[in-house]
């Protein structure tokens, strides 16, 4: 289902809601980029949840409008969209309060995808990105580059995720940098955390990686939220080499710090991704979920690390098949330092 054409050249205002996390935050920025390059006159916003739009910092040409999860601000949010007068609007996630900002807004054109709940809000309906792609499977980033295609932003380039770090957080993690390795070689970043236990590699494997590393004269730094700061006080627990540890660095500050390193080793996650957007080599451990979909969006050296499993891709909250995970345990140290050898042959 198309509504009417889009009369690109009279659009002024355009708005994305994407109500989601870090790695759906980050795989965005390629539909941004697309929509800037052929509407660059007209003004373009983007949801997000509070918490994670500070990742935008600093996104030249894009209006990032944040909000919470308490329903009088989200009532306040909705009333604040109408009075934007967009002329388009795509929810890029397809969630219930998703589509209920991109209707509130009272965009003319509301693009969507046909299987999203209330499907009878939106005025043009992409049945799915395969179809547009012509392709039995698609990325994430390909999957909300393909709405845009659908209403005619040329997006046959499939641009890369792309975030920049602000003057204020380089500044910021530097000094914190500066404080604690006097003598800093490059830098290699762990991410041994994650959302889902089937998709966390063990903290043992990650001490293992870290010595690897620093046997290469790389400084080992790791990250994680103040949630999962435990992991980090394990694998400093478990490594014989010193690894710089930090659980309370902003989302700009972590993309700052992914900016300055060498390499970036992790887990499938949010983390991932920010590495991949400001072009650092990644080498990301798989587990549970589907490497087509989830892998690095980046022309930047990267790798993904796996072992096949046919359950592979699941929904990640239990392991059906096996009780314990057994896709991500199975992973040998060796066969991520070997991953890590080829990327950094080439940087």
């Amino acid at each position: 289902m198309n509504g009417d054409e889009i009369e690109w050249g009279n659009v002024k205002r355009v708005l994305i809601v994407k109500l989601r996390s870090i790695g759906d935050t980050v795989l965005s920025t390629p539909s941004l980029i697309a929509l800037k390059r052929f509407v660059p006159d007209a003004e373009i916003d983007i949801l997000l949840e509070d918490w994670v739009a500070p990742l935008l910092d600093g996104f030249e040409g894009v209006n990032v409008i944040a909000v919470g999860s308490a329903f009088g601000e989200r009532m306040r949010t909705a009333m604040q969209l109408r009075r934007r007068n967009y002329d388009v609007a795509f929810n890029l996630h397809g969630g219930t309060t998703a589509t209920f900002f991109t209707r509130a807004s009272g965009a003319k054109h509301r693009v969507g995808y046909a299987n999203y709940q209330y499907s009878f809000l939106f005025d043009h309906l992409l049945t799915s990105a395969n179809d547009f792609w012509q392709t039995t499977a698609t990325h994430s980033a390909e999957q909300q580059l393909a709405l845009l295609g659908f209403v005619g932003v040329p997006v046959s380039d499939r641009p890369k995720s792309y975030l920049v770090g602000t003057e204020s957080a380089q500044r910021s993690i530097n000094d914190k940098l500066s404080s604690l390795i006097p003598h800093p070689s490059s830098l290699a970043l762990l991410h041994p955390s994650t959302a889902f236990f089937t998709k966390q590699w063990p903290v043992e494997n990650f001490a293992r990686t870290a010595e690897f590393l620093a046997d290469k004269g790389l400084t080992v730094v790791a990250i994680s939220s103040k949630s999962e700061s435990h992991i980090l006080g394990q694998l400093s627990d478990e490594s014989k080499v010193p690894i710089v540890t930090f659980d309370d660095l902003t989302l700009p500050e972590i993309t700052a710090l992914a900016s300055k390193a060498k390499l970036f080793v992790g887990n499938d996650s949010g983390m991932a991704h920010i590495a991949a957007a400001v072009q650092t080599p990644t080498v990301v451990i798989f587990g549970s979920s589907s490497r087509a979909h989830w892998s690095p969006w980046t022309d930047a050296p990267n790798e993904i690390v796996y072992e096949e499993f046919p359950c592979q891709p699941c929904p990640g909250y239990e392991c059906k098949q096996f009780g314990d995970p057994k896709c991500i345990l199975s992973i040998k140290p060796e066969k991520v330092f070997t991953a890590i050898n080829r990327i950094l042959a080439h940087v």
